[in-house]
């Protein structure tokens, strides 16, 4: 079993005499990423500011390895914990490497002197996060992107058994996200950190957490993997979802549908129909989609975008009577859009759809949207 590095007891975090959220129980272990998640304003951060003592907590207890960390120092708690905030330093007339230098100071004596496996250290937490080329640059004349990778070298520098962040990721570009989780994905299972943070991004924490804690009305909602976390309409009851809904299968959010009358039937399946769903929703052309099984990697998509869908069930084929309905949905619409480059056994039904739709000249093609529905 994991080594438990970081458990909560009964902890309740808030600022004066108000309680943000009550009986936080959180337990971090070696070589797992432990992720917060929720609305704005839940109390992720007063979480996180809370286990690395940068407030008190009103109630409870933070052990970490099985001590009180209010029976620690500071040098003992920075020897085994490392923290990566929003906030920036405010440093003067500092090269990036000095940032990075100063994660080796709770190992250091008195006058913060690097020694020679110091500097190394040093070195290979800069070459690891790809910020090498910044070592001489001045801290402050750097994007926030870059930032954020430096605090992550120095953080690294630390060689942490704990590191804390609060949303990470926030500054960076989608290539540096990925390179970023990623990097701290391996980090984590090679030298067995154990890393508690939150996110913004749930399709991230989704993918890359142990243990994902949701923070909402004042306590830890629910918790558990992924898997059991994203599942259902958890995540909109959750975020308060109010327009759209968030897609589990793809991990992003969708938009909710434009009403109306369907002016046009979108014939999808395997993926092939989800862009043709997006243009139109961002078109506002009302659409209707089908025949699709519920099974289809394009239904929970048409479902959310669509004003009507014809389905059969999860793993059935196309029906004759679904193609009908179909059909009928067609002759009120006057248009469809085939999506689909071939139609195989399952959906063979589909094309008698296609066919009708070109007997009846309602085809249109998907590269003359704009000009098909241009007029209302």
């Amino acid at each position: 079993m994991a080594e438990e590095i970081l458990r909560t007891e009964h902890l309740n975090v808030g600022y004066g005499q108000h309680v943000v959220v009550n009986d936080v129980e959180i337990k971090a272990f070696a070589g797992q990423i432990q992720t917060l998640i929720g609305p704005n304003g839940a109390g992720k951060s007063t979480i996180l500011k809370t286990l690395i003592r940068q407030i008190a907590p009103l109630s409870g207890k933070v052990y970490l390895r099985n001590a009180d960390v209010y029976t620690l120092s500071e040098k003992q708690i920075a020897q085994q914990v490392s923290v990566v905030l929003t906030t920036r330093p405010n440093v003067e007339l500092m090269t990036c490497r000095d940032i990075v230098c100063s994660g080796r100071y709770p190992f250091t004596g008195s006058l913060g002197i690097l020694s020679a496996k110091d500097q190394e250290i040093v070195d290979e937490s800069m070459e690891l996060v790809r910020v090498s080329d910044l070592a001489e640059k001045d801290f402050n004349n750097i994007s926030d992107g870059q930032r954020q990778r430096v605090m992550l070298a120095r953080a690294i520098c630390q060689q942490p058994r704990l590191l804390i962040m609060d949303e990470p990721t926030s500054f960076l570009d989608i290539k540096h996200k990925l390179d970023f989780l990623y990097l701290l994905g391996n980090l984590v299972k090679s030298r067995q950190i154990a890393v508690i943070l939150s996110l913004h991004e749930l399709e991230f924490a989704q993918r890359f957490s142990d243990t994902i804690y949701c923070v909402d009305n004042n306590v830890i909602d629910r918790a558990g993997s992924p898997e059991e976390i994203f599942q259902g309409d958890y995540i909109e009851k959750l975020y308060k979802v109010e327009h759209g809904t968030y897609n589990v299968l793809f991990g992003g959010i969708e938009t909710g549908a434009v009403t109306g009358i369907p002016r046009v039937l979108v014939l999808g399946g395997g993926g092939q129909g989800i862009p043709v769903y997006r243009k139109l929703q961002r078109m506002g052309v009302p659409f209707a989609a089908g025949v699709l099984s519920e099974s289809d990697v394009d239904y929970p998509v048409a479902k959310t975008l669509a004003s009507a869908v014809v389905t059969v069930p999860a793993f059935a084929a196309v029906t004759p009577s679904s193609a009908e309905k179909a059909i009928e949905l067609l002759d009120g619409c006057g248009k469809l859009i085939c999506a689909c480059e071939s139609f195989g056994p399952q959906n063979e039904e589909n094309k008698r759809i296609l066919d009708y739709a070109r007997s009846h000249n309602m085809l249109v093609e998907k590269e003359s949207m704009e000009n098909a529905f241009k007029r209302s």
